[in-house]
Parts: structure tokens; C-alpha cells; sequence
């Protein structure tokens, strides 16, 4: 079978033949359908070799932690409605399954995934940028349906992700209140539909790109502006001074995060979601007094099923360019260059 793989420290990735995996006691083959490109594959090629081995990743490494396909094959001891022909999604966050956070289906942050190295398919284990890849354990797949799986393939991060951080924050999110997205790329306007079909605030979408303040306006942005120097001033005067209720910063870099700092409002929410490698110095007076800071971790099983709900009412939709499988160098091409409008996706 064809996979994308990284198979070199600091080159770019590349199509290869390697065999169709076997799967083995509890594991689910899947026939892929789709896999989403993400950012966070860029960070992982993006690590200096001796980064890279200390936080044992494998060469080659199969990318891709977004995925969807059909079952194909069911292993040994598989103990689950699963059938040959299924259509699925990955759950990616894989967990033990056993501990506290598992057991209420948050294997995102499991608490034994790193001493007994679990890791999620394309950030450690072999990934879904291939014609078949293996699920560890069948719980970590959800029903498709009838959604198209290249149309929805991303929201098992770029939807799933975004979801989780904001649904934390619902209770600052009624009538009358302000979310600022900062970033509207691949998780951003999927952030922002999720804003608008769970909450009641008004949206402020930010970015250095027309293109995608364009994209956040057609998704349902209230206002959209770049992200430049004035961009603090602009938000005050929307928000009548008082601020942003919450804070989405998809981007994560210095500069994106001391503008999430400057215009948190009182009692907010600010939450940081992309790996852009920025700092915040906090401290008394630094930031509105109560608002708290927030990383969060993808999302859990259950979200998942709830962000594939809101795609099945068409209330949330990912804008999609699509790669076939060959073509799969090129999408980490675009990505790295801000040239992708919404999130690409590789189609075997």
C-alpha cells in the first residue's frame, strides 16, 4: 500500500509502498477515506533531531491524526458492534482505557498514556495518510453515517479541538457577550460556527490574512479584523470597553498572545489551542482581574459524537481542499506557506 511518511530528521515527507498492516488481538483495520492535514504534523517535522528522539517518535512515522475510513478487518478479541463495511471515524486521543479520565471517555488526557507510551495514530503511532492504517481498539471509532468522511474527516481535530475549548467557557457565552477568535484558518472557523450554533455571543474573528477574514465572515464571523497593532483598540471599542468574555487563540504565538491578554475582560475565559511556541507572563495586574487561562487537549469521545451531530443538523461544516495521496508532499507544502483556505485534506 502507499503511505505518507517522515522517514528523515529535517526532510520533508514522502510517499512510500509499505505492506497492509495485519490487525492483531483487538485492533480494527481500517480501509482510510480520508486524512486530515494538520499544523501539529508541521511541529513534529519541525522538531530538531534531538527533540525529536527524546520524545520518541519513531522513524518512519505514517502521518495524519485526523482519519476515516471503513472497517476492513477485525482482529482477535474485538468486543464490539463493529462490522466489515462500517464507515468510521478516529477518536485520536488514544488512552488506557482504564484510568479515571478514560473511564468517563476523556482519553485526551489520560493520566497513563505517556509511562506506558500510548500515543495517537500520525503523532506516534502509525498514522492515517495511508491506504489502510490500524486502530488500536475498536472504542476509539465513531459511527460516520451517511457524512461524507472527505468533508468531515477534520473535525475529528479541527472540529473536536475547538469544540472542547469553547464548551468549557459556555457558561461566559450568553446573550449579550463577546468571543474574539484569534486565527481563522483550519480550527478557527470551525470555532467560530461552534460559537454561533451553541452560544449567544457575538463573534470577533481576527487574522493577518484577507483570505481567511473573508472565510470567518462566510462561516458567520459578526465582525472580522486584522490582526495588527490597532486590533486591541478595535475590539475595546466593539466591546463598549469592557472587553472579550472569552478568548480563542488558535494561533498561540507571542503576539497573538499578549493580544489575548489585553482585551480579556473581567471574570473571562482566555484560551490558548495553537502550538505557535508563545509565552505569557502572568501576574498581578497583568491581565482583568478573575479571568482565567486556559490550555486545553483536543477533546473527549463523547465531544466528538457531539461535534458529528452538529455537522449531521448542518450546523457546523469544514472548507476543504483536497489532495490525493501522491499529491501528499504538496498539502505540507501549502500548509507551511498559509496558502490553505480552511483545512486540506489527503484522499487515498
Amino acid at each position: 500500500m502507499k503511505a505518507l511518511r517522515y522517514v528523515e530528521i529535517g526532510k520533508p515527507p514522502v510517499v512510500v509502498d509499505i505492506p497492509i498492516p495485519k490487525p492483531g488481538p483487538g485492533q480494527v483495520l481500517l480501509k482510510v477515506t480520508a486524512g486530515g492535514v494538520c499544523h501539529s504534523d508541521d511541529y513534529v517535522m519541525g522538531l530538531p533531531e534531538k527533540d525529536y528522539l527524546e520524545q520518541s517518535y519513531p522513524l518512519p512515522l505514517t502521518l495524519g491524526h485526523e482519519g476515516a475510513g471503513i472497517v476492513h478487518e477485525i482482529g482477535e478479541g474485538v468486543d464490539s458492534t463493529l462490522k466489515v463495511g462500517d464507515a468510521v471515524a478516529v477518536y485520536g486521543p488514544w488512552g488506557c482505557g482504564r484510568c479515571h479520565n478514560c473511564s468517563q471517555g476523556a482519553e485526551n488526557y489520560c493520566t497513563n498514556a505517556a509511562a506506558e507510551g500510548i500515543r495517537p495514530p500520525g503523532l506516534g503511532s502509525q498514522g492515517s495518510m495511508a491506504e489502510y492504517m490500524i486502530v488500536d481498539d475498536a472504542r476509539h471509532l465513531v459511527p460516520l453515517g451517511d457524512l461524507d468522511p472527505v468533508q468531515n474527516v477534520s473535525l475529528t481535530d479541527a472540529g473536536l479541538t475547538p469544540y472542547h475549548a469553547i464548551k468549557r467557557s459556555l457558561p461566559k457565552l450568553g446573550a449579550g457577550t463577546f468571543a474574539v477568535v484569534i486565527g481563522t484558518g483550519g480550527l478557527g472557523h470551525v470555532g467560530i460556527q461552534i460559537l454561533k450554533a451553541i452560544s449567544g455571543a457575538t463573534v470577533i474573528a481576527l487574522d493577518v490574512n484577507d483570505a481567511k477574514l473573508e472565510l470567518a465572515t462566510e462561516v458567520g464571523a459578526d465582525h472580522a479584523l486584522i490582526s495588527d497593532a490597532s486590533a486591541a483598540e478595535k475590539i475595546r471599542e466593539i466591546t463598549g470597553g469592557l472587553g472579550a468574555n472569552a478568548v480563542f487563540d488558535f494561533v498561540g504565538a507571542n503576539p497573538t498572545m499578549a493580544l489575548a491578554q489585553s482585551v480579556a475582560a473581567l471574570d473571562s475565559d482566555v484560551t490558548i489551542v495553537g502550538i505557535g511556541g508563545g509565552m505569557m507572563s502572568l501576574g498581578f495586574g497583568t491581565i482583568a482581574f478573575d479571568a482565567a487561562v486556559r490550555i486545553p487537549y483536543w477533546g473527549s469521545r463523547s465531544e466528538l459524537i457531539e461535534v458529528l451531530d452538529l455537522a449531521r443538523a448542518g450546523k457546523i461544516h469544514v472548507q476543504t481542499e483536497t489532495y490525493s495521496l501522491d499529491d501528499g508532499p504538496k498539502a505540507y507544502e501549502d500548509l507551511a506557506s498559509n496558502s490553505i483556505r480552511g483545512r486540506a485534506v489527503i484522499v487515498p
